[in-house]
């Protein structure tokens, strides 16, 4: 295998359900770093809330976040290229949220905004507030999605929570047939919705030519749908055993949980 860059999603993948980088994979990347390779993250998250693994991780790559929206330079403290929701898309979401009574985050230019505490936004804030104050996300509640996009500019995503699957892919059905979005699951119960063309392979394969590289030389780990467009744009797609089969069906290997060191294993056996 000759790999270059090592493309790592983090939720399902690198992090266990604690939210935790175990110290196998944690060590395995830094052999893999004093080896040559490039280590990528490439997340849905905001990068106001991968502060911790990123610093874990000891990295001085940019980060792609929102699922491929933009790609975030930590030690510029920049945004290096995006592709955020127009203000037009934005009313016309938030509009759609209002009218069906749903739930979600509104991730703007440096925070995450929302008007009801529910679902995984209740979650995400109780794990903020485990982190150092340096490292905590920004969560920030707001009387109106409007009114705050208004004043915000810059609008990355929305992601949107219901642990009813009927009711949420009824109303994911509807916003893309009604408005001109993209839809992707992230989670169980977690679905983003973006601008078209977003993704995590195009802005990976994005910067991959920007490091005049191949996508041959990346080797992608993964666990979601949100994650099969890198894993099938990479060199090698590698698959999480905790994933479901239409993901897997997509990589080329398919590994262990989330919660072994099976991202360590791969790297000794196929990478050092």
């Amino acid at each position: 295998m000759t790999s270059r860059v090592i493309a790592l999603d983090l939720d399902g993948t690198l992090l266990t359900p604690a939210k935790t980088i175990l110290p196998q994979s944690l060590e395995a990347l830094a052999r893999a770093k004093e080896a040559g390779y490039q280590i990528l993250i490439v997340t849905g998250r905001h990068h106001v809330a991968i502060h911790p693994f990123y610093q874990a991780l000891a990295l001085d790559t940019p980060a792609i976040c929102c699922n491929g929206t933009y790609l975030y330079d930590y030690q510029a403290k920049k945004v290096l290229e995006s592709d955020p929701l127009t203000l037009s898309q934005t009313m016309q979401m938030i509009d759609m949220l209002n009218e069906h009574n749903v739930h979600g985050l509104m991730y703007v230019e440096n925070a995450m905004m929302y008007e009801q505490p529910a679902g995984h936004i209740t979650r995400g804030i109780e794990w903020a507030m485990t982190l150092p104050e340096a490292q905590r996300p920004v969560f920030t509640q707001v009387d109106s999605f409007a009114d705050a996009a208004q004043q915000a500019g810059i609008i990355w995503k929305f992601a949107l929570t219901d642990e009813n699957s009927d009711r949420l892919n009824a109303f994911v059905k509807q916003v893309e047939e009604t408005l001109d979005l993209a839809c992707e699951r992230s989670w169980i119960y977690q679905v983003d919705v973006a601008r078209k063309g977003n993704s995590k392979g195009n802005r990976l394969a994005r910067w991959i030519e920007s490091q005049s590289l191949s996508m041959k030389d990346v080797v992608a780990f993964g666990d979601n749908y949100n994650d099969i467009s890198m894993l099938e744009a990479a060199g090698t797609g590698v698959a999480m055993g905790n994933a479901d089969d239409a993901v897997k069906a997509r990589a080329n290997v398919v590994i262990g949980d989330n919660t072994d060191k099976s991202i360590a294993d791969f790297i000794y056996k196929n990478l050092l």
